[in-house]
């Protein structure tokens, strides 16, 4: 007998990195998309014709969705509030990440997550799945200056309206991406039950016995470019990253021309780790940008001054070599520097379907104390690069290539210091 399918709207479509995850599964059926900018929505219509997500009656929405009325949506996809499975979307984080500069709701992007409440308290689905930046706990209200007010207004208007959320803080390189990429990823379903995600698989600590994180090389080194489309260096950018080794950055520059090329921004602190990064085939690669050419957010390719191209980025995230992106150069790389890791997808969808399969196997609930809500972090922040200081090394051999790998500034405990799934804290 097939296993069941779940149904799923996707909000905040995008490039589709989270609907892919979902559809690897083998248990998602999308009955729509809701996605406003034009190019981004040719791009889920290509992909769909070319058989690689939903079917020909996946139903694309090309409409911001402020001015989408989601009963509207319900009467034309045929269904009826409380029947679909799964709302699953992410919406614009900017607003809410340090690149973006943390403005939150006072940001038309952050605006974009209450459009997520309505859809939810609308559809009323068995379940969401919301994905975003972790800046997204520590963010503020204009009315509540604390940190972590905006995540508990959200998780208030979650409780409204009878969902309990389990919020797990992620990084896709514990799980075999090639990527540093910290994520959170909120699950919420209406029936007092309790998701988990799956712990690390991956791991920098050899006691653990675990696979060694996958590495940029292993994404793109001697692999076909599936999107060549590029964005390049200016002149001024090419002359510094030439003086750039790779798994550098500024820091690798001797002091001179550390000032020279930095101007105003070599006296500043903090948050210059990407300026004039050069990449390195033997560490993974850091978070994917949608601005690679970028001084502040460069993307050198480890053996060429240039940035890693569309198709480089795509294999970095876990995009199938066959998935087409539309659009300009620069709408091209935000479909991909935007899109969730198809691996978190994935595994976050596979945390949903344990959840719907508990919900078919209840019959007749009983009654029984309410769950709280939980905030789980799963060892989400790694470091593994090299350290440099006035042009020279400071840290021993490249990172797959050290003894043991112990000296890769792999922060948080160890998985021996497990914390069981019914409380908050850190993995």
């Amino acid at each position: 007998m097939p296993e069941k399918r779940f149904t799923v709207l996707s909000l905040f479509s995008g490039g589709m990195g989270l609907d892919i995850g979902l559809e690897q599964t083998g248990r998602f059926e999308h009955l729509a998309c809701v996605e406003k900018i034009p190019a981004f929505c040719e791009t889920i219509r290509r992909n769909r014709d070319a058989g690689l997500v939903g079917d020909r009656n996946l139903r694309v929405y090309e409409r911001d969705i402020a001015e989408l009325d989601p009963f509207a949506v319900m009467a034309e996809l045929g269904v009826k509030p409380c029947s679909v499975d799964l709302i699953a979307g992410g919406p614009p984080c900017q607003a809410f990440s340090v690149f973006g500069k943390r403005r939150g709701l006072a940001d038309r992007r952050g605006e974009l997550l209450l459009e997520y409440l309505r859809f939810v308290e609308a559809f009323r689905p068995r379940t969401f799945l919301m994905e975003n930046v972790r800046g997204l706990l520590s963010m503020t209200t204009a009315e509540d200056q604390h940190k972590g007010a905006l995540f508990e207004m959200v998780q208030d208007r979650f409780d409204h309206l009878g969902y309990r959320t389990d919020c797990f803080v992620v990084n896709s390189v514990n799980y075999g991406a090639p990527q540093i990429r910290e994520r959170m990823i909120v699950i919420g379903n209406r029936y007092n039950l309790s998701a988990d995600f799956t712990r690390p698989t991956h791991s920098d600590h050899p006691e653990e016995n675990l696979p060694v994180f996958a590495t940029l090389g292993d994404a793109i080194h001697g692999k076909a470019d599936p999107d060549p489309t590029l964005m390049h260096f200016s002149e001024r950018k090419q002359k510094y990253l030439a003086m750039v080794p790779p798994g550098g950055n500024w820091r690798s520059l001797p002091l001179p021309i550390q000032k020279e090329s930095m101007g105003k921004s070599f006296f500043l602190k903090g948050g210059r780790s990407a300026h004039w990064r050069k990449l390195s085939f033997e560490f993974p690669c850091p978070t994917i940008m949608t601005m690679p050419n970028h001084a502040g957010t460069s993307m050198c390719h480890p053996e060429l001054l240039r940035p890693l191209t569309v198709g480089e980025c795509a294999l970095v995230q876990g995009f199938p070599p066959e998935w087409a992106f539309v659009g300009t150069p620069g709408e091209k790389y935000q479909q991909v520097g935007n899109a969730v890791p198809i691996v978190l997808g994935r595994l976050g969808g596979g945390s949903v379907i344990d959840l719907l399969e508990q919900i078919i196997s209840i019959q007749n609930p009983a009654p029984g104390p309410i769950l709280p809500n939980r905030v789980l972090h799963l060892r989400p922040h790694v470091r593994t690069r090299c350290w440099w200081k006035d042009g020279q090394i400071i840290d021993g051999l490249p990172y797959s290539q050290r003894p043991g790998r112990k000296k890769t500034r792999m922060e948080g405990p160890s998985l021996f210091d497990w914390i069981p799934p019914s409380t908050e804290g850190e993995l």
